[in-house]
């Protein structure tokens, strides 16, 4: 064999890729990227984005963010704080005819939407509600902050000594 025939048949010569290992390459790419997103949105999408409203139990602040004489709503939470003194109370702030937002006065509250009155204790004085305010348990934490726990509805009048 001359040198040129040694030189012609050193190279390699490619053949063409088959169709089967060309598809066998596109399936496992494709089974791949599936498995790639799927772990991707796992680790995503885990968490819930599930919310279930306003916690039943919350910090309102110190004794002092609330002088004698307060009478304050505290809208998100749809509680209104009372203190007279060296007493305090929180009071629902939903009124008990349809669920509307009462307005806080220094004579009671007032449904805007239907026209219930409640005195200062939260209870019905006029309009169509049919039954007073809902008080609720207010203690001190260890902090020192006050909490109040709208799971727990107490009988009306019964104030928390600070």
């Amino acid at each position: 064999m001359s040198e040129k025939d040694n030189a012609h048949h050193s190279e390699e010569v490619s053949e063409p890729i088959s169709r089967r290992k060309v598809l066998a390459w596109l399936t496992s790419m494709g089974i791949l990227g599936s498995g790639i997103v799927t772990l991707f949105s796992n680790l995503v999408f885990i968490k819930p984005r599930a919310t279930y409203g306003q916690p039943s139990r919350f910090s309102i602040g110190t004794p002092d963010d609330f002088p004698p004489g307060t009478r304050i709503a505290l809208g998100g939470q749809k509680v209104a704080i009372i203190r007279e003194g060296d007493k305090m109370a929180a009071i629902s702030i939903t009124c008990t005819h349809l669920g509307c937002i009462v307005g806080v006065a220094e004579t009671g509250f007032a449904c805007p939407c239907h026209g219930s009155r409640f005195d200062q204790d939260g209870n019905v004085t006029g309009g169509p509600a049919p039954k007073p305010l809902p008080w609720y348990e207010l203690t001190m934490a260890p902090n020192g902050e006050l909490e109040v726990d709208k799971n727990k509805q107490i009988t009306a009048g019964k104030w928390f000594k600070v």
